[in-house]
């Protein structure tokens, strides 16, 4: 071991505490991918967070590239926000008004999204996608949507589908896929309106386009597969969907929820170069506070202005006091020194990238790395990519990958066992802990053998 080695101590606690949490929360937490579905033997309980740090119950220290699925863009308690929330909550945390606080915020948002003219502030990514598809059907006067295989956009019902992986053998044919719900407790008749389609397939897009493209409101899309890991779009994919949906009469919206804030000032629209009709952002935006967004065009947001044939969208904590001063502190750490934040955030995730093929390589272990700067996923594996939602039924061995997370998880790394979500970069990250990262998992690669 060498000095940036962590190692665990054993999680007594945790387990206490998770034992104690199933006698009042179901499965004894909040959401499934925080319990016994994803981490063996039960959870790791945390208890606090610096910088890019955090400790469970036990004592136990890890280095978190987990960084709440995305949310915590500039790690745990950083200073600046720490600041601007204990002033803000002394003041009063919401008052379910109009506040300077959103419009403040709202300027900041629009300054690195060149895609907003107007934005609208929710609670969660949820919420934001559920209102961005109402908009796209008032819009347009169509009710049916187009949604790609293997991407998630929120737990709305008509976007419960296709979600989860299954075996191959269920997902029927690529051209017609089965339609299979990630829920129970959904009406059937919820999903008629609903189109899907394989993503990254231009060809298979095409066609859908061609006999569906008259009757759709809009293509909501991942412009990164984040639901499946990291699963980048093939070149030139994103801007022949905006053509074919411009082509039909469609509205693009871009789910930005995981990569807005993460690649780019302006998200991924502007990483990839993609104008979107309406998109949704949540996670990085909120610095750790509860956030959703949508924002795009008045002509077609102006339609929640009040008055009849209006598109409703009520909510007690849209624009909460406390979050919009989160996020306007947020968004200037973002585009502090020509926004170098992104700088940092990709030349500290594609050498962790670079880092990790180097030893799957050396160790001799099929496994792929995927991603590039903030976000990435690993993938043990014998394809050299994994393209979509069918390569990763077929082809990702997700057990290997839950064996290998939880050795991390005794060398001090702390990540999700679940091969569907994705590795993220902080700002609060340094060289020296992406080198901890490498050392750890160069260690970890012996468990597997």
């Amino acid at each position: 071991m060498t000095e940036n080695t962590i190692t665990t101590r054993g999680r007594v606690r945790s387990q206490e505490w998770f034992e104690r949490a199933q006698q009042s929360l179901v499965e004894g937490v909040n959401s499934p991918s925080r319990g016994a579905a994803v981490y063996r033997g039960g959870p790791v309980v945390l208890e606090r967070g610096r910088g890019s740090h955090v400790w469970d119950a036990d004592g136990n220290e890890y280095i978190d590239f987990m960084m709440s699925f995305g949310a915590l863009i500039h790690g745990h308690a950083h200073p600046k926000l720490v600041d601007v929330v204990s002033q803000a909550i002394a003041e009063g945390s919401h008052f379910a008004a109009a506040t300077s606080a959103e419009v403040e915020a709202a300027e900041r948002f629009r300054r690195m999204v060149p895609s907003s003219e107007v934005v609208r502030f929710a609670n969660t990514g949820s919420e934001a996608t559920m209102l961005a598809l109402r908009l796209a059907r008032a819009h347009t006067g169509r009710t049916k949507f187009l949604k790609f295989e293997g991407h998630y956009h929120g737990w709305y019902d008509p976007y419960l589908l296709n979600s989860h992986s299954h075996p191959p053998e269920q997902l029927g044919p690529p051209e017609n896929p089965r339609k299979i719900p990630d829920s129970e407790g959904i009406p059937p008749g919820t999903f008629a309106d609903v189109v899907l389609a394989p993503w990254n397939d231009v060809g298979a897009l095409e066609q859908v386009m061609r006999d569906h493209g008259r009757h759709l409101s809009a293509v909501i899309t991942e412009p990164i597969m984040a639901n499946m890991g990291c699963i980048l779009p093939r070149e030139g994919y994103l801007q022949r969907v905006r053509e074919l949906t411009r082509k039909h009469g469609v509205l693009l919206i871009l789910d930005e929820v995981v990569t807005g804030f993460r690649y780019a000032p302006g998200g991924c629209q502007q990483y990839y170069g993609v104008q979107s009709d309406i998109s949704t952002f949540g996670k990085a935006l909120g610095a750790g506070f509860p956030i959703g967004a949508v924002a795009g065009p008045r002509a077609i947001l102006d339609r929640m202005r009040w008055g009849d044939n209006m598109v409703l969208h009520y909510g007690t904590f849209n624009g909460h006091r406390l979050t919009m001063k989160v996020v306007a502190a947020n968004l200037d750490l973002l585009s502090q020194e020509g926004n170098a934040a992104y700088r940092k955030l990709h030349a500290l995730g594609d050498s962790a990238i670079t880092g990790l093929r180097d030893i799957f390589r050396r160790r001799k272990i099929k496994a792929i790395v995927q991603g590039v700067g903030p976000m990435f996923q690993i993938y043990f594996t014998e394809r050299d990519a994994i393209y979509d939602y069918r390569d990763y039924c077929k082809y990702v061995d997700t057990a290997r990958y839950s064996s290998f997370v939880h050795a991390l998880l005794e060398r001090g790394i702390y990540m999700t066992p679940s091969n569907g979500l994705h590795w993220i970069i902080s700002t609060a990250h340094t060289e020296a802990e992406v080198a901890a990262l490498l050392e750890a998992a160069d260690q970890s690669c012996a468990d597997l053998a």
